[in-house]
């Protein structure tokens, strides 16, 4: 009788287990896409496409590589925002140490001081993008990427983004 009680056993496990993982696997596939932000203050949120397409939206003509794109996205100051990331006069003396921290789905990374997303220190601007040309970012760039046309090179024009995370430089 003891021999056979583990194939009992085995069998009603793979009976009730094996649809509930198959469930979750169909449920995660479903979800769209999303991005965390972290507000290194105890404040995080996480961020789909549509979520991003409620906050006000931009069009900006640039070019990347030497080929010129129209994207569309909303400000980064306006996504930090959602996790009060401090601005304004609120941003000084030990907070003029922070960064952003972006993440990429490949683990490429890059950072940006905080100032450079405000208006009080800057007239520049940019953007987390989630269409290109008009159409939503491809598998390869997105679904969320950053967009800086101010800079001549676009080596923190990171695709794929999975996450944004202020941090406080030592």
């Amino acid at each position: 009788m003891l021999r056979t009680q583990p194939a009992k056993i085995d069998r009603m496990i793979a009976v009730r287990l094996i649809p509930a993982v198959a469930a979750l696997v169909s449920v995660a596939m479903c979800q769209p896409p999303s991005l965390i932000v972290d507000g290194g203050n105890g404040k995080t949120v996480v961020l789909t496409a549509a979520d991003l397409s409620k906050l006000p939206q931009h069009t900006v003509n640039a070019g990347e590589h030497g080929v010129p794109a129209t994207f569309e996205g909303a400000l980064l100051s306006d996504v930090l925002a959602k996790v009060d990331a401090p601005s304004g006069e609120k941003l000084r003396g030990k907070l003029m140490s922070l960064y952003l921290l972006v993440e990429a789905a490949d683990g490429y990374r890059a950072v940006f001081a905080l100032e450079e997303f405000d208006a009080a220190f800057t007239d520049r601007k940019i953007y987390l993008a989630t269409k290109r040309d008009g159409k939503p970012l491809t598998e390869k760039e997105g679904p969320f990427r950053i967009v800086d046309p101010g800079e001549k090179r676009p080596a923190r024009w990171v695709r794929q983004v999975t996450a944004l995370r202020i941090r406080q430089a030592n």
